[in-house]
């Protein structure tokens, strides 16, 4: 017969968060689906975002052109789209120099939204700044989940503000981890 110890349970595990990534075009040349994956995990992390599900989409001009007249109605493609799925809590605001702030005040678990990606229009980009597709990718990706949780770009302060946090989440999701021999 088993016993059952007395005193205090231990506190149930925070909820993993959940990423899925559906792709439509490539080649991807190094971003795969996966590594996508990867590095939203981490973002999702760095912002001490915990039991939440994103959707990301890598699609093609067309298809992100045809959401960018639909949803914003602006009859050229672009190269990320966000769909948050709840509106900014009234008097929340998004901070956090090191993003674990945003964590303990976002007040929504489940699904963020969903996060739409231009591989043809981030591939363009990428080769006009020099970089890797994957680099840009990142970039547009820590972007895009920024505008989820609230962040924006419409005055000055808030531009600089979100080139910073995306700046800090491209660095977090690139970060190697290395794990320690014991």
């Amino acid at each position: 017969m088993a016993t059952k110890k007395k005193g205090k349970s231990a506190p149930p595990a925070p909820a993993e968060n959940v990423v899925e990534v559906a792709t439509r075009g490539g080649p991807f040349e190094g971003a795969s689906p996966a590594v996508i994956r990867r590095r939203a995990g981490k973002m999702l992390d760095h912002l001490g975002l915990k039991g939440v599900e994103l959707s990301i989409a890598l699609v093609d001009d067309q298809v992100i052109h045809e959401l960018n007249r639909s949803y914003r109605h602006k009859d050229k493609p672009t190269d990320v789209l966000s769909f948050p799925l709840h509106e900014r809590p009234a008097g929340w605001k998004p901070k956090g120099a090191k993003g674990a702030e945003i964590g303990a005040g976002w007040p929504h678990e489940g699904q963020l939204g969903d996060v739409i990606l231009s591989i043809d229009t981030a591939r363009r980009q990428a080769a006009e700044q020099g970089r890797t597709l994957l680099a840009e990718l990142t970039m547009l990706l820590a972007h895009g989940l920024l505008h989820l949780v609230g962040y924006d770009h419409r005055t000055a302060a808030e531009d600089r503000e979100m080139t910073a946090r995306t700046r800090e989440l491209e660095a977090a999701a690139s970060a190697r981890t290395t794990s320690v021999a014991r």
